[in-house]
């Protein structure tokens, strides 16, 4: 079980609106507060360019940083590493200020699928080299976020003495918290399963390590009949973290989980089914969908939570794989989590 309490957030589909007649924007920022008033830690919103078309997560995160006053307000994840770094620490520390200091930057390079390639290419970028690119931009945003200046160069980015001031303000425009959480996105085995292990153990070894550099997190949605491979990751995300000399206690271990509640498993089934195969058209069809996260009654909701807990999860945001997001979100609230919080509470 994870040593500290277990928190819950949400995940609100920004995607949604595009693909459901019954869910708009409206709907959307109506959800976010409900969601605080349900007691959940966080609202969570998605990112894409144009591979999975959503509205864009901070201006979105911007709205709803007015629409709440307790939640934090993140994205899982944003991939950055197609976003100049110099904007987006000036954008994010301005939605920080919006939310007085609630947000968390979840974020990763982008999985390995054609519509990321395309992102990529469309951006002028190098999709082979995204990792580096992906870790220059946090090595960038670090230091702007906490020294009010970056002096970076590296093979991507080069800044001599950046810092957002002219010499005519009272000082340089950081955001409130010094740095925003950054928790890094690693989920190799999405995708590739077991197979390749040699390749996906390099990759794990590599996430590892830029996770305990740049990050006060680990943000994943491995696959979600495998516990034993978070705890496996999570153990080398540790070593890493003591290697670099940081305290693991600053950090979350989070878990990105699609669901879908409801009273019978093939209930369930059908309704994720159909609703994934619109959401990710070009993963649904690489992978198996039940590796996404469980589907059942809320006990089987319950047991599948208990059991990433005890494997190291202390953070659960909750996404769900259906076109009825409110009801998703009240039986989340209210069948789910009262059978969790004492178990939280005790950890």
């Amino acid at each position: 079980m994870s040593p500290r309490p277990i928190k819950f957030g949400v995940n609100i589909n920004n995607r949604e609106p595009l693909i459901a007649p019954d869910y708009s924007l409206t709907d959307l920022l109506t959800l976010s507060e409900r969601v605080e008033a349900l007691g959940f830690d966080s609202v969570w919103v998605g990112d894409s360019l144009f591979s999975k078309p959503r509205f864009e997560p901070i201006n979105l995160l911007s709205a709803i940083s007015q629409r709440t006053s307790r939640v934090k307000l993140g994205t899982a994840c944003m991939v950055s590493g197609t976003r100049n770094p110099l904007y987006l620490a000036l954008e994010w520390a301005t939605l920080d200020h919006l939310s007085n200091g609630r947000t968390i930057l979840g974020t990763g390079m982008g999985n390995p699928e054609e519509g990321v390639r395309r992102e990529y290419a469309a951006l002028g970028l190098d999709f082979e080299r995204r990792a580096s690119i992906f870790e220059e931009g946090l090595a960038v945003l670090r230091e702007l976020w906490t020294e009010g200046e970056t002096n970076f160069h590296g093979d991507h980015f080069h800044y001599d003495g950046v810092r957002f001031f002219s010499g005519t303000e009272m000082k340089p425009l950081m955001p409130v918290q010094t740095p925003p959480p950054i928790w890094v996105v690693s989920n190799p085995r999405l995708t590739v399963g077991t197979r390749a292990e040699e390749k996906t153990s390099r990759v794990i070894s590599k996430a590892a390590r830029r996770i305990a550099k740049y990050g006060d997190g680990w943000m994943t949605c491995c696959r979600a009949r495998h516990p034993e491979e978070f705890a496996a990751q999570l153990a080398q995300v540790d070593a890493a973290i003591a290697e670099e000399g940081r305290n693991r206690a600053d950090f979350v271990m989070s878990y990105q989980v699609t669901m879908n509640i409801a009273d019978s498993r093939e209930e369930a089934k059908a309704g994720i089914d159909a609703y994934i195969s619109q959401y990710y058209p070009e993963l649904s069809k690489a992978m198996d969908l039940g590796e996404w996260g469980p589907i059942g009654t809320p006990d089987d909701i319950v047991a599948w939570m208990r059991a990433f807990a005890d494997a190291g999860v202390d953070y659960f945001i909750c996404r769900f794989g259906s076109l009825d997001q409110f009801g998703q979100v009240e039986r989340l609230a209210n069948e789910v989590l009262p059978a969790l919080m004492p178990a939280a509470a005790e950890a």
